[in-house]
């Protein structure tokens, strides 16, 4: 099993290069490079937090309390903005600089203890298993946000060359090519930053999440972490919030109007618009029988099926 995930990973690392060059296009370009002196600053950190870690080892050898340093900021969720994703402090344990960010130490941990990494960050109380989640919800979510989730192997080869050609073509950001692994990474660990370092570890991230876990698994933690809008997060909360249901009791139309949320949940909450919330809900019921999960004429009736929202 071992050899079979390093043989996964190597095979994979050897497509990173390719996808770096074409995430600088997604990206901005420019974006991703750091000046001279940012360089030396990040290195300058880099070798100020390894000079302490050590410092506190020596210091714990010889018997002498260790000097206490910036722990790990744990910070609060936001709910404002429309890519608000999970806070991307440490929460494991593990020491962070000043700023917030993570060492390059606890990036490599993180990597290495996935898992733990992952744990530390999953709502337990709210956490819903993907057998009480209504086939329609996962279908729903797949159809809109990453048709190819069970074929590619964490980010999709297609998607970025399509999103790489929109973005050159306006000289903008128009359109990204995150898969449902990536945005899995990027909400549980990453900020929103568009540099090199930043979509090497998201890439990195994503693969590491298809070797450990199952497409069903990472569905599932998806569902569980993703931010629907209205202050709720995982569809735990979505389906108690705006239906005061069980996630298990979904019917379709409501399956649709939550999968259609996260793409911009401070525009497509019911409880900020509603008529926004029911013409993405379109949407999303256009894109299920484009992938072949609905037949037309179902969705037009979920079309037209009355929503009762819990408040």
């Amino acid at each position: 099993m071992l050899i079979k995930k390093i043989k996964a990973f190597i095979k994979w690392t050897a497509l990173l290069m390719v996808v770096f060059c074409l995430s600088f296009l997604i990206a901005g370009g420019a974006n991703f490079y750091l000046s001279d002196n940012e360089m030396f600053a990040k290195v300058q950190d880099t070798t100020r937090s390894l000079g302490t870690k050590i410092s506190d080892k020596m210091d714990n050898a010889k018997g002498e309390p260790a000097q206490p340093h910036a722990a790990a900021a744990t910070g609060a969720d936001t709910a404002a903005d429309a890519d608000t994703t999970a806070d991307a402090s440490a929460t494991d344990g593990t020491a962070a600089p000043a700023d917030g960010q993570p060492s390059n130490l606890d990036r490599i941990s993180r990597m290495l203890f996935l898992k733990k990494a992952v744990a530390s960050r999953i709502r337990q109380p709210d956490y819903v298993k993907l057998t009480d989640i209504p086939e329609a919800m996962q279908q729903a979510v797949i159809a809109v946000e990453d048709r190819k989730f069970y074929s590619h192997w964490g980010f999709d080869m297609e998607g970025i060359f399509r999103a790489a050609l929109v973005n050159m073509q306006y000289g903008e950001v128009r359109e990204g090519a995150s898969t449902i692994t990536q945005q899995l990474v990027k909400n549980l660990f990453l900020s929103q930053e568009q540099t090199m370092g930043r979509k090497a570890e998201e890439f990195i991230l994503a693969m590491d999440m298809e070797l450990n876990y199952s497409k069903e698994e990472i569905l599932e933690l998806y569902l569980n972490s993703i931010y629907f809008g209205s202050g709720y997060y995982g569809i735990g909360q979505a389906a108690e919030g705006y239906f005061g249901k069980e996630p298990a009791m979904l019917a379709l139309p409501e399956a649709a109007m939550l999968a259609g949320i996260p793409n911009a949940p401070s525009l497509y909450s019911p409880y900020v618009d509603f008529m926004l919330a029911k013409k993405r809900q379109f949407i999303v019921l256009d894109a299920m029988v484009a992938a072949g999960f609905l037949r037309e004429s179902i969705a037009e009736d979920a079309k037209i099926k009355p929503i009762y929202l819990a408040h």
